[in-house]
């Protein structure tokens, strides 16, 4: 029984995907505080404290399948957190012997941060993975299209010519950034919780730190400096990354439901028969992808004010602010993850018509090319002057539905200095392009730096 469309089995199919549901869920969250609890033991064995046969016994049973979950949610229900009742199952599925050396020096918390940071380090992967094949995507279409020229648009009217590899460089440049940001932050992310009541580990006197290297040694993560039960800027971090990945990938969806406006008609979604079909009009082809991108994006962004207001704990153990972490944390990696695979569907398989971007560029019989106009002009007739006559001429050829090459010849300022061939020439925007392609290239070079 769920409450929350992505975690449902139909709805489920919309929202977030089954490889983060399996990484961030409750029985592999289970799972990976029974994987603590062992490695404590492990580690403590390698130090002398804990038993050998002991550590092997706790190792043996810390298997979730072997868990009493309606107990555990009943002790959990009693105690507040899942890892007093989940020690006492652990410690009785261990065995008299071996269950006396559970969840040595360690408090509660310890146990569900380093949990949750193994269930982050699975989902920064699975993030890490599927950035990396829509990057490649995307550097594809960059590359086919480098030169496919095409309206460029500011406040959603016709501004200068771009190419359509230029529009993906955009999208793409800022996700190569996001491969950078997300290898420099899993360092700062991926580390041990181990401090014992109040973070200066005392229960096990001199040892404390010795075990704390170990048990990080044997779980893979990053030792700290000093506990962090009350210092969360490492989850909040990881939280705003997935959100400005959203929105980086809102971008490129927002953009693409605009160009697939029937009256734009320039791009398209990948076709998958009945794909965005309508109950009622057999002709629809809805931006499905792009449209459950957003929804997740926004969903993640309304996340990241929890989490940076989780960061306000007070004195050595949060009364609260930790506890609506688990409202955020899985929820945002199993939307941002949902979110960037439809990315993925979307650049791996999208449909690009640069004749209808050829045809959508000359609608407005060359307005669009009137600041190169206007920059050809000006050194004959001084910028000022050159801007209040072009502008006169495109007026002209809005209200008279003419080409502007016509309204400037209108011109006698223009008539007289510049022949009619220079004129079309100026009026031509496959002639104003800029550096655009050489900015399409310098972002597909940074793909391999």
């Amino acid at each position: 029984m769920t409450v929350n469309p992505a975690d449902s089995s139909v709805l489920g199919a919309l929202y977030g995907t089954p490889a983060m549901r399996a990484a961030m869920g409750e029985r592999a969250f289970l799972q990976r505080m029974l994987d603590v609890e062992a490695a404590l033991a492990r580690a403590q064995s390698r130090l002398g404290i804990v038993p050998a046969e002991a550590a092997e016994a706790i190792t043996q049973a810390a298997d979730v399948e072997r868990l009493d979950l309606p107990a555990l949610a009943e002790a959990t229900r009693n105690t507040g957190y899942p890892v007093v009742g989940l020690v006492k199952q652990l410690t009785a599925l261990s065995g008299r012997e071996a269950g006396r050396w559970t969840h040595w020096g360690a408090t509660t918390q310890d146990i569900m941060d380093t949990a949750v940071v193994l269930q982050l380090r699975q989902g920064f992967a699975l993030i890490r993975g599927d950035l990396l094949a829509l990057n490649g995507a995307l550097a594809m279409l960059a590359r086919r299209h480098r030169g496919t020229i095409m309206a460029g648009r500011t406040h959603l009217q016709h501004a200068l010519p771009v190419t359509f590899g230029y529009k993906v460089a955009v999208w793409l440049a800022p996700l190569i950034t996001m491969v950078e940001r997300l290898d420099q932050l899993r360092p700062r992310v991926e580390r041990l919780q181990f401090g014992g009541a109040a973070g200066t580990l005392a229960s096990l006197g001199t040892q404390g730190i010795p075990v704390q290297r170990e048990l990080a040694r044997e779980l893979g993560l990053a030792c700290p400096d000093i506990p962090w039960h009350v210092a969360r800027d490492g989850f909040a971090e990881a939280v705003c990354f997935a959100g400005i990945l959203c929105g980086l990938l809102s971008k490129i969806a927002t953009d693409v439901i605009l160009l697939m406006q029937t009256e734009i008609a320039e791009v398209n979604e990948p076709h998958v028969t009945g794909r965005g079909g309508s109950s009622t009009m057999p002709q629809k082809r809805n931006p499905i992808s792009c449209e459950y991108i957003i929804a997740q994006s926004r969903g993640v962004h309304a996340l990241v004010p929890q989490m940076l207001a989780a960061m306000a704990q007070d004195q050595e153990r949060g009364t609260g602010p930790w506890q609506t972490e688990p409202l955020a944390i899985g929820q945002a990696f199993n939307l941002t993850h949902g979110a960037l695979t439809q990315a993925r569907f979307l650049a791996e398989g999208l449909v690009v018509d640069p004749a209808r971007m050829l045809k959508n560029l000359a609608s407005t019989g060359g307005l669009i090319a009137s600041e190169q106009v206007m920059m050809e002009l000006a050194p004959l007739l001084g910028r000022g002057e050159a801007h209040h006559i072009v502008n006169r001429a495109c007026d002209v050829a809005i209200a008279q539905g003419i080409p502007l090459a016509e309204a400037l010849r209108q011109e006698p300022e223009i008539a007289a200095r510049v022949e009619p061939a220079m004129i079309a020439r100026m009026c031509n925007p496959e002639n104003y392009l800029g550096s655009a392609t050489l900015f399409v290239d310098q972002v597909l070079a940074s793909m391999s730096r």
